[in-house]
């Protein structure tokens, strides 16, 4: 706890004064922006402490946790409700200090997206939470109504970009905007596969590389590339931990802006992590290479 209050409140101490302010506002209603008893930092830390917990439910976790064991640690505790209503504010900064936590390019990238449920099927026509903002589609798994959630991450298993789409937007779309700043290689499953994609990739310096379809003929690939599209477990295995460990995705909400804080913490959450998934590149280059010289 102490070490995530510290650096999301050094992080907070380092933005402007004028950053604070900013609030996403619909124009109709004026609202004041004074300090509140809980700081934006306070704020913040709880939301990312939630997503670590094991609690499924934020309202169980602030009642029954934090406001019974962690009363010494944050003294000026509010109501559950007002936390609630406090929680958009803290969207910009957590947003901002997600992008400055973002990992560094190594050469070797993984890219996949992630469905993100906001409703059962039976109730897509009575949601009106998300209406005109999610979108129904079908993925592997079945039919949804939703988002997606596309990830970019290194062999460290940092994550390297993200963004968030509806359900019915191609895989392929938002890829050319979250390699800006990636070189090397970028492997992705057959949803990826594309010519248009791979020219633009191209001029930017980054090779991608995919599986091909049953219906396809085979083509020459290098033994390299062949093992690096076998490792293709370690993003999923980062989705799954966000979804089953962070609690990214659940069919709770009831605000649009708190549906992105909750996503947002949970992103943040996982950076935090001290042990993530990752490949370890010198033994698995060893091994591979051992069995190449057996005769």
């Amino acid at each position: 706890m102490l070490e995530i209050f510290c650096s999301i409140d050094d992080f907070c101490n380092s933005l402007p004064k004028d950053f604070l302010k900013q609030r996403l506002e619909n124009g109709r209603t004026k609202s004041r922006n004074r300090q509140g008893k809980l700081s934006l930092s306070e704020i913040m830390t709880l939301l990312v402490l939630f997503q670590s917990s094991n609690y499924r439910n934020f309202k169980a976790f602030y009642l029954e946790y934090v406001c019974r064991h962690w009363t010494s640690e944050f003294p000026h505790l509010i109501s559950y409700s007002r936390f609630v209503s406090l929680m958009p504010k803290a969207l910009l900064a957590l947003t901002s200090m997600m992008l400055n936590k973002c990992g560094k390019a190594t050469g070797i990238s993984f890219i996949d997206s992630t469905t993100l449920h906001v409703c059962h099927n039976k109730r897509i026509s009575r949601n009106k939470v998300f209406a005109g903002l999610a979108a129904k589609s079908k993925s592997t798994m079945g039919w949804f109504f939703g988002f997606k959630l596309h990830l970019i991450v290194n062999d460290c298993g940092e994550i390297l970009a993200f963004r968030l789409s509806k359900g019915n937007v191609d895989d392929r779309k938002p890829v050319p905007k979250m390699a800006s700043d990636l070189f090397g290689k970028l492997f992705g499953d057959k949803g990826y596969l594309s010519a248009e994609l791979s020219a633009k990739l191209a001029a930017m310096g980054i090779t991608l590389v995919t599986s091909i379809k049953k219906n396809m003929k085979n083509k020459l690939m290098l033994y390299w590339d062949k093992i690096m599209l076998r490792k293709r477990f370690l993003i999923e295995t980062i989705n799954d931990q966000l979804k089953n460990q962070m609690h990214i995705e659940h069919t709770r909400h009831r605000s649009s802006i708190n549906f992105l804080v909750n996503l947002m913490s949970g992103l943040l959450a996982y950076t935090f992590k001290s042990q993530k998934p990752c490949l370890d590149l010198a033994s698995t280059l060893g091994e591979n290479l051992g069995n190449l010289l057996i005769p």
